[in-house]
């Protein structure tokens, strides 16, 4: 019955949706009963270089929108944030730097999806979209057998804009009601809903799944919205504070999925990947938010790759790596056909050199993020923010909070939080970094005719207003 309901898209949408409030109603019960004992075998290199071998394969792949990197317990922050994530790091694999292709999650996402840099998708701008041209994971997974679904609560990833592509179901779910003990700082609250929902609709695909492999995405917002509840007001009142509020909630409300994925038995077969498009700046440089520039603060990012077995120790990546490389790793992982033509590359060497003592660093490559600051204004020139990471050194360019243009040197080597600008100290490694900036900007992309533009409805419009954004 589950495995017929399945394969009609809009009876099983429709069962998934009425979930709602049945799974939700568990929540408070839950979040206290986080799991101690992880139930998955112990497992090493050869079981992960054995990975493409196995045909019982499941991906999860949860994507939390606006995470900054540093505000984890894994790497480091001192808020006691991101107790469940931080066990799914330790035992599994997690990169120490991270960077995101954007600021921005429309133009991230493209090239996380893509492989490529934004200057090689197009989608640099409100009114761009992903072709059907690209080739997406999603594709390359339906073709090998899996069940795709993709759970969304931000507009710039819908399917309007291209990224449904491959998907068999793909849908935001319907918004629940936000109880009264729950506090957002951002007005998308109006729409109503949380991740909760995402986390619902997800239980009852499990639910329903049938014995076919899956791959499942959920996009989760409760970050970017600030949302947080009487249990996870723990850090303050400023803006900082209850990001770090709502990164807790988020928390609880991944440990819930992650139970449900060991109830329906599926945690010992299934790959959890754990990405963010971009961070969230709080006025470290004059900048708050994200969408505005291509500095540290908005484009360090985490990743973390849980198996179906638990690493003791767990693995940790110490190369600088970006969004770009995920999805070539994911499907080496798989043994499943590469993306065409990517910029990004298949971490797996990386992972199987920091899993074994004497295995020699790979070499420094140049990593790139970037954003048209001009994204949301129809008609108007192109301004690229530009940002390249090589080792220790990034370098940054583009226009500051006051329109002034700017150009900045940092080596965390010397400066972690890369406020020395050391440009005029090493000339002759700006004078590099800036012909590589060049270069990249002159790069055109990979579609015939360019990234293809679409027309935003005014409901469309209201929709991703609020989301924060400033649009026409």
């Amino acid at each position: 019955m589950a495995e017929r309901i399945l394969q009609l898209r809009w009876p099983w949408a429709l069962m998934a949706l009425l979930a709602v409030g049945f799974w939700a109603s568990t929540f408070v019960e839950l979040r206290t009963g986080i799991a101690a004992v992880d139930p998955r075998p112990v497992g090493g290199v050869a079981e992960i270089e054995a990975l493409r071998e196995r045909d019982d394969l499941n991906l999860l792949f949860i994507l939390v929108d606006t995470l900054r990197a540093d505000r984890l317990g894994v790497l480091g922050y001192p808020r006691d944030t991101s107790p469940r994530i931080d066990r799914l790091a330790q035992g599994g694999v997690l990169f120490e730097q991270v960077l995101a292709q954007s600021s921005w999650t429309k133009s991230s996402m493209a090239s996380l999806w893509t492989g490529l840099y934004p200057s090689h998708t197009g989608v640099t701008r409100f009114d761009h979209l992903v072709p059907d041209e690209a080739l997406m994971p999603a594709e390359i997974l339906s073709e090998a057998g899996f069940r795709c679904v993709g759970l969304f609560r931000n507009g710039w990833v819908s399917a309007y804009f291209g990224f449904g592509q491959g998907f068999e179901v793909y849908e935001k779910p319907l918004p629940s009601r936000i109880p009264n003990n729950e506090r957002s700082a951002n007005p998308t609250l109006e729409f109503g809903g949380s991740d909760i929902d995402v986390v619902d609709t997800a239980s009852a695909f499990l639910e329903l799944r049938g014995e076919e492999r899956w791959f499942l995405y959920l996009h989760l917002m409760d970050v970017h919205e600030y949302l947080y509840d009487e249990e996870t007001a723990l850090f303050g009142t400023q803006n900082s504070d209850i990001y770090d509020n709502a990164l807790r909630r988020e928390d609880d409300v991944l440990a819930l999925l992650l139970k449900r994925l060991e109830e329906f038995g599926e945690a010992e077969r299934t790959i959890v990947v754990f990405a963010s498009d971009h961070g969230e700046a709080f006025g470290e440089r004059g900048w708050e938010g994200h969408a505005r520039h291509v500095l540290p603060e908005s484009t360090g990012v985490p990743l973390i790759i849980s198996f179906p077995f638990r690493l003791d120790p767990g693995i940790v990546v110490r190369d600088r790596v970006a969004n770009v490389d995920i999805w070539p790793t994911v499907l080496d992982l798989l043994g499943l056909p590469p993306l065409p033509n990517v910029d990004g590359h298949s971490l797996l060497p990386e992972i199987l050199a920091a899993a074994q003592t004497g295995r020699p660093e790979s070499e420094a490559r140049n990593l790139y993020a970037h954003l048209d600051q001009n994204w949301g204004q129809p008609g108007s020139k192109v301004s690229p923010a530009v940002s390249i990471a090589r080792g220790s050194l990034r370098y940054v360019r583009g226009k500051n909070v006051l329109g002034q243009r700017i150009e900045e040197l940092f080596d965390i080597a010397s400066d972690p939080y890369e406020q020395i600008n050391l440009l005029s100290e090493r000339p002759e490694v700006a004078t590099e970094f800036r012909s590589e900036a060049d270069s990249y900007l002159a790069r055109s992309e990979r579609w015939e005719g360019g990234a293809p533009q679409v027309e935003v409805d005014e409901m469309q419009l209201n929709q991703l207003r609020a989301l924060g954004y400033s649009l026409p």
